[in-house]
């Protein structure tokens, strides 16, 4: 092969891209990663990485595909409680019918034992599909809200705080310090006197960089 002097030019969004699957695939555990990482590309050029290894176990058990809409019924049974013991949250999981190895991932990323703190089970669970942290948070922002007026989902800047710094925490990417800068940028220049804070509030402001 002929050896040319053009230089090799890497996409600048590649570096990042890569973190991502490495971080996804890890949670994930698939017993065919090569299969899984085509699934997962093609999926991310929909916008919609795969939750889950698609293998032939799950076919034959005919799980029920992990969405939004999914855990939202079960933060609904959850009722409003903070903490959930394991027992009860395993059988809730299995009532709806979602795989028991990602039930057992979050638990392990999470390092759950008897008590599992719901907000912290529903955001590593939430990650599974969000892939990035700005995903996640909005994911949890559209499981979260209450609001059914066809805006744009909205929680408790509060909640947002907690669930932000939790999941950059178990990132282990971000800084506390940036978290912190984010934080108080959000809530001195974005957040209203009601205390909400919007999906549009952290995705569509060019300033706010959660990660």
């Amino acid at each position: 092969m002929a050896q040319t002097d053009k230089p090799t030019c890497i996409p600048p969004e590649l570096p990042k891209m890569l973190k991502e699957f490495a971080k996804a695939a890890i949670r994930a555990q698939p017993q065919d990663l090569i299969q899984w990482a085509a699934d997962y590309f093609e999926a991310l050029c929909r916008e919609m990485p795969p939750v889950r290894e698609r293998s032939e176990q799950a076919a034959l058990c005919n799980w029920t595909e992990l969405t939004p809409e999914v855990l939202k019924i079960l933060h609904s049974q959850v009722a409003g409680r903070l903490i959930v013991h394991a027992e009860e949250l395993a059988q809730m999981w299995k009532v709806v019918n979602l795989p028991a190895d990602l039930f057992n991932s979050v638990m392990n990323v999470g390092r759950f034992t008897e008590e599992i703190e719901w907000l912290k089970f529903l955001a590593l669970a939430c990650s599974a599909l969000g892939v990035t942290i700005t995903k996640t948070l909005k994911i949890l922002c559209e499981v979260l809200s209450c609001d059914h007026n066809g805006g744009s989902p909205r929680i408790p800047f509060s909640t947002f705080q907690f669930l932000y710094t939790y999941i950059a925490e178990v990132d282990g990417e971000i800084s506390a310090s940036h978290v912190s800068r984010m934080l108080n940028y959000i809530e001195q220049e974005v957040i209203g006197p009601d205390g909400i804070i919007t999906v549009n509030d952290f995705t569509q402001n060019p300033r706010v960089r959660l990660e």
